[in-house]
């Protein structure tokens, strides 16, 4: 019979502990990869979501995104329209602005630059956590979390400018399955919740086509994206990202 010692059993089991430890980095990869690879992702110039847009009693507006990659920096647009009114947000790789007839402004307005920070992370084809490393971010491992049921692993991307991500991800698919975003919007933190699923491959790359959020500790508070069709490489021209020009102004 094979016998082992109790300083022998402990250095196995840290041994064992060290071999099967993830740090930041391997994590990531391994989420790129699960994703559809970087190259498969570097490939995209641009894409576009069309679906549905539910909030909480049952208003439902029709979806429209679209993100590319842009010389003046990725650029995201979203249109959401509910009988003959279309709210839009936009950034156009510098500068958000708005459309939001739905509290009687028709004129496009310059957002701040608190609010456009929200846009320019959103306008990313990769997203925050793939984009961390090359934009300064700092990323670390906080191990694991239990997520309904599932124990996943948990990483953190802290931005310089202060905003921070907290994602989710799923250990056998390695996707991320929800994201907590928190920034610093007119002083005042703010958070804001996201579960992602239903993931299918656009060009080679797993996107969701389910995402719920909600914000703080509101989760009863939730609005949801369904997306019905995707497509990458899309024809987005910076004219589709602009600011238009009010008709008044002189």
């Amino acid at each position: 019979m094979l016998r082992i010692g109790r300083r022998a059993l402990m250095a196995l089991a840290l041994c064992g502990t060290a071999a099967s430890a993830e740090t930041a980095d391997e994590l990531v990869a391994k989420h790129v990869e699960a994703r559809g690879g970087a190259a498969a992702l570097a490939a995209i110039t641009s894409l576009q979501f069309e679906g549905k847009l539910l909030f909480p009693g049952d208003f439902e507006l029709s979806y429209k995104e679209v993100r590319a990659r842009q010389a003046k920096g990725a650029s995201t647009r979203v249109d959401a329209t509910l009988q003959g009114l279309t709210l839009v947000q936009a950034y156009d790789g510098t500068t958000g602005w708005r459309i939001n007839p739905f509290q009687g402004r028709r004129d496009a307005e310059q957002m701040s630059a608190d609010e456009a920070r929200s846009l320019a992370d959103q306008a990313s084809i990769e997203g925050p956590l793939l984009t961390a490393r090359a934009d300064g971010s700092t990323v670390s491992y906080l191990g694991r979390e239990d997520f309904d049921g599932t124990s996943t692993y948990k990483i953190k991307v802290a931005q310089k400018d202060g905003d921070e991500f907290v994602y989710l991800l799923e250990p056998e698919t390695m996707l991320t399955i929800k994201m907590t975003e928190t920034r610093r919007v007119r002083g005042a933190e703010q958070v804001s919740n996201y579960e992602l699923g239903d993931y299918e491959k656009v060009a080679g790359v797993y996107f969701p086509m389910s995402i719920e959020s909600w914000q703080g500790s509101a989760s009863g508070e939730r609005q949801r994206v369904t997306i019905e069709k995707a497509a990458a490489n899309v024809d987005a021209g910076p004219d589709l990202f602009a600011q238009p020009t009010t008709p008044n102004a002189k």
